[in-house]
């Protein structure tokens, strides 16, 4: 959401005054596309917003975005701005007209302005990453603190917060689930996209925009680069379902209402111009921000001025298509846009590069070969391509024309590549531009090295031979950095490695990181049997007490369990029968944004094996001084290799 100065509808005239602008605003745009010369459609130009993700030394979320845009600003100008999060950034692209060599000098003026980023961003101690969802997310970034302190950030959590009345779950489920409660929207944050906009003629946006949704599927297939969040190996591009969840703002009501999120690839297709989808997300959506609106819209049009159509910019900027119809002046000239938001950040400029000219060239000519899209093809099944996709990335069987069922590797190989490449020719871009970035597509795709199968086939990998998430995850996002550094395209990365960590260290790091959350509990009137045999099945020492509702109330130690059994052996008490006869009352506890450093203390003063971790007063995980065993155990590997390298490089 660009528009700077905007706040909170917070009340109902507030609404009603910024209404009649988007009203008028609508209405004037019926005005200038039945009149017909309003808007530029020669040259046709392509542009580009990168987002990235700021990390420490650690490869942690590092909310130092101010710091960072201010350094840029001393030498630069206002290429940078900043999102929704102290631990993003991002690069608004000048447009460049579509021919000739406008994809090369896209990936040069980008990479420019990313190395720019960079250099900065070392300056002060930091590093950048370019990826879909941070590996190293942790839930304790995505606290309130870390919002960007800007008004329109303010105004937009507020809106969302107002309008959904209190905290949500998350649920998603791939190859692992995730089910958590949030109560911030700034768990949108976590998502970094690489958007890239086409400018269209107001007589052809409803076939381009119609191309756009049919081929978000396929594209996103050759791109998938977000599978993992929170430690979770999810869908292979979670953005899709964390965006929606985090800024939905719909409530539970009757099964047979339907109601659709603020998130959304849309509902059908479009049918007459590209007012057909504002009046509908004015009529789907209620306004959530308001600005001061001064311009009188058909003042302007009588003067032969165009609009800004502020109202209407600011309320389409809190409706998430991922095909955004896009209006704007350029040269004192309207032009309308597509807005592909699809495609994840990364895994480097070149593959975001190669991601643009596989979806342009698809829009140059896609409606050659089907130009009745509506007529041939359900909606419904170019939507659920889009999700089937997200889950499954190249793994996907899509439904396609004629009643096909035809598997995304082929489809992208024998089919849309092609079609891409005469695209692109009919645009007349450079032939060395088409090759290059079209055939980084057909590699990566051919070999299945997508982002995401790079990340899970590490993931596991390293988790086979360490056993220790946050380690294998900062490895990952480590490697991830040097790769992009030196710049090959992801199909050609290797594997992450351990020994990449070069300043892992125990002391930043929290309990979150480090806690059991696969937990085995009991409840105070459960067998102290029972409890006996959970110890012996799990092979573990601990056993919480919860309730009902998950709240900790007591810990049972495998010591406990034994010394019952003794006793009643030998008679020296009462028949010791339920969990409440033996457990501890109100055991010392720990929050999961403590320090490891901070619980280990805990835990030597007090002389104790074990810390419940609570959250809120419920059980959320535990933590034992088998924990600490892999921690050290993963330090002194850290601490033999840096020697190592350090004798290494004293020899030479």
């Amino acid at each position: 959401m660009g528009e700077s100065r905007v706040k909170l509808a917070d009340s109902q005239e507030e609404v009603q005054r910024f209404m009649k602008y988007v009203l008028k605003d609508l209405r004037a745009l019926d005005r200038m596309l039945n009149e017909g010369d309003w808007f530029e459609t020669d040259p046709i130009r392509i542009g580009a917003e990168q987002e990235l993700c700021l990390v420490d030394q650690q490869a942690k979320a590092w909310p130092r975005n101010m710091e960072v845009l201010e350094k840029l600003q001393e030498t630069e100008n206002g290429n940078f701005t900043t999102e929704y999060a102290k631990f993003n950034l991002e690069i608004n692209m000048e447009p460049l007209e579509f021919n000739g060599d406008c994809l090369s000098k896209m990936e040069q003026n980008l990479q420019k302005q990313v190395d720019k980023v960079r250099a900065a961003t070392e300056e002060l101690g930091g590093e950048i990453v370019l990826t879909g969802i941070l590996p190293t997310i942790r839930k304790v970034d995505i606290d309130l603190k870390n919002q960007t302190p800007l008004q329109r950030y303010r105004a937009l959590t507020q809106a969302i917060n107002k309008l959904r009345g209190g905290d949500y779950d998350l649920r998603i489920q791939g190859m692992d689930e995730l089910l958590m409660k949030f109560d911030s929207p700034l768990l949108e944050a976590c998502n970094t996209g690489f958007q890239v906009h086409l400018q269209v003629g107001p007589e052809e946006f409803v076939p381009k925009y119609n191309i756009a949704q049919l081929v978000t599927a396929p594209v996103l297939a050759s791109t998938v680069g977000s599978p993992i969040l929170f430690g979770k190996r999810l869908w292979n591009e979670t953005r899709i379902a964390l965006f929606q969840q985090s800024v939905d703002t719909r409530t539970v009501g009757d099964h047979l209402r339907e109601s659709s999120p603020r998130v959304t690839f849309g509902n059908k297709w479009v049918d007459e111009s590209i007012l057909e989808i504002f009046q509908e997300d004015t009529a789907r959506y209620r306004v959530m921000l308001s600005s001061e609106v001064t311009e009188d819209v058909e003042k302007l049009l009588d003067e032969g001025t165009p609009p800004d159509l502020r109202a209407l910019q600011v309320h389409n900027g809190t409706v998430y298509r991922w095909n955004r119809p896009c209006y704007g002046i350029t040269d004192g000239k309207a032009h309308l846009r597509i807005e592909n938001r699809v495609c994840p950040a990364g895994p480097t400029v070149t593959d975001e590069v190669a991601n643009s000219a596989f979806w342009l060239g698809l829009m140059n000519k896609m409606e050659d070969y089907y130009p009745n899209i509506s007529e041939e093809m359900d909606f419904d099944d170019a939507r659920m391509n889009f999700v089937a996709v997200s889950k499954m990335g190249l793994d996907t069987k899509l439904r396609w024309f004629d009643d096909q069922r035809i598997n995304a590797v082929d489809l992208i190989t024998e089919e849309l590549l092609p079609i891409a490449k005469e695209g692109l020719r009919e645009a007349k871009i450079d032939d060395s531009d088409i090759t290059e970035y079209l055939d980084i597509i057909e590699q990566r795709v051919t070999a299945g090295q997508t982002p995401s199968y790079w990340m899970l086939n590490n993931y596991a990998s390293l988790m086979k031979e360490h056993g220790s998430k946050e380690q294998t995850l900062a490895a990952i996002t480590t490697a991830m950095i040097k790769n992009q550094k030196k710049g090959e395209p992801v199909h050609k990365w290797g594997r992450a490695r351990m020994e990449d960590l070069e300043h892992w260290k125990p002391s930043s790091l929290i309990v979150e990181e480090f806690m059991t959350t696969d937990l085995f509990t009991v409840q105070k009137d459960d067998l102290v049997e029972f409890t006996a045999n959970l110890i012996d099945w799990r092979r573990i020492r601990y056993v919480p007490v919860e309730d009902d509702k998950k709240h900790l109330v007591g810990l049972v130690t495998m010591r406990m369990v034994f010394n019952a059994y003794s006793k009643s052996v030998n008679h020296d008490e009462g028949v010791v029968e339920t969990v409440e006869d033996i457990m501890i009352e109100n055991p010392i506890t720990i929050h999961p944004e403590a320090s490891i450093m901070e619980a280990m203390e805990i835990m030597n003063s007090q002389e104790i094996g074990c810390l419940p971790v609570v959250k809120n007063n419920r059980l959320v995980g535990i933590i034992t001084e088998h924990n600490y065993m892999r921690i050290a155990r993963r330090l002194l590997k850290v601490l033999h290799l840096n020697n190592e390298e350090n004798e290494e490089s004293e020899e030479n």
